[in-house]
């Protein structure tokens, strides 16, 4: 006979283990064997206060935001509903059946404070690494770089200009934290010596929302805002051995493959004898920086002379050394002129 659920007849008491309902081929399962986050607390101390009330948990919202980067959850509201219904995600984060799921906006909270100047995810990103060290994963022979183009959350339309700043930016009461740490950047940048050949041009304009992105048509987009999401892979087993972000900007991406360089090498002691990357990282200026250190560039030279927009190359005309003139490639002899400059007195 066809049978029919009665609430009435469920028991009133259960023993229910929550690690029972994990598949052991789960991936968090999998991710939970190799992650330490030990030294989370430890390293965080000093930016809480020692007294008042206790605050979230560092090492959940860890977990929590992991779990969001496993399974695609760039919600944060949506994040905290999926832990509070799946029972794997429970388990992972060590909630069990009752735990309380923190606040989505905590996380805002948490990200762009105690986690921004701790400086906590490259903990956890470093920490990762020196697993994939300790397990041979890494061979630091040859590294590999790109950037991948990240649109920023803001809008084409709200943009100055040219690339001078609003008047109400002078004011430090009414700028945003964005625009905040935009105008921190310019400081910092402010003796900052470009390599040969890779003078950086002003923006043509400025986001009004998020200052520090690049305008750029690289994107999904036609034009925005964006950034560009810079990666150090280690091409024996395509690790990732450092990240950094930047304004999609050449120059820009370039400058952060070579800090990546130099930071994988003071934390790790890894330095590659070869790098591969494609034509925009072939600049004069940045393969004489890798060479000056031993490392081999396999990339593309950056070569503009096909860059013509519609006028002739050098290599189109040829020199007439009995008249001593030049032909243009329509067989017509150049004129010599002469340009003289006056100045007022």
């Amino acid at each position: 006979m066809m049978g029919r659920l009665d609430d009435r007849q469920q028991p009133l008491f259960y023993d229910f283990c929550l690690d029972d309902h994990v598949p052991q081929d789960h991936l968090l399962r999998q991710v939970g064997k190799v992650l330490d986050l030990s030294e989370v607390r430890r390293k965080l101390a000093p930016y809480y206060s020692d007294i008042g009330r206790p605050s979230l948990d560092p090492e959940l919202m860890i977990r929590m935001l992991l779990i969001g980067y496993l399974y695609g959850i760039r919600s944060e509201r949506r994040l905290v509903e999926e832990v509070h219904l799946n029972l794997a995600y429970r388990w992972f984060c060590g909630l069990g059946l009752t735990g309380e799921v923190p606040e989505r906006s905590s996380f805002s909270k948490t990200r762009h404070g105690r986690f921004r100047e701790s400086d906590a995810f490259r903990m956890v990103f470093e920490s990762v690494l020196q697993t994939c060290l300790r397990a041979g994963l890494i061979g630091g022979e040859t590294f590999a770089t790109d950037a991948t183009v990240i649109e920023a959350d803001a809008r084409v339309m709200r943009r100055t200009d040219d690339s001078e700043p609003p008047d109400d930016w002078n004011d430090p009461g009414k700028v945003t934290r964005p625009v905040r740490e935009y105008l921190n950047q310019l400081d910092k940048a402010a003796g900052f010596e470009p390599l040969l050949g890779e003078r950086q041009q002003p923006p043509k304009s400025l986001s009004l929302t998020d200052p520090s992105a690049a305008l750029t048509s690289k994107g999904k987009s036609k034009i925005a805002f964006a950034y560009g999401d810079n990666y150090l892979i280690d091409t024996k087993a395509a690790i990732i051995v450092d990240v950094e972000a930047s304004p999609a900007r050449g120059t820009a991406e370039v400058a952060a493959t070579r800090a990546m360089i130099e930071r994988t090498k003071e934390r790790f002691g890894l330095q590659p004898k070869k790098l591969a990357a494609d034509t925009a990282y072939g600049s004069g200026g940045n393969l004489a920086w890798l060479v000056e250190r031993g490392i081999k560039p396999h990339i593309p030279i950056f070569d503009r002379t096909s860059q013509t927009n519609g006028v002739f190359t050098r290599n189109e005309f040829t020199f007439d050394r009995a008249n001593d003139t030049y032909i243009c490639p329509g067989r017509k002899a150049l004129r010599r002129v002469t340009v003289r400059r006056t100045t007022a007195s």
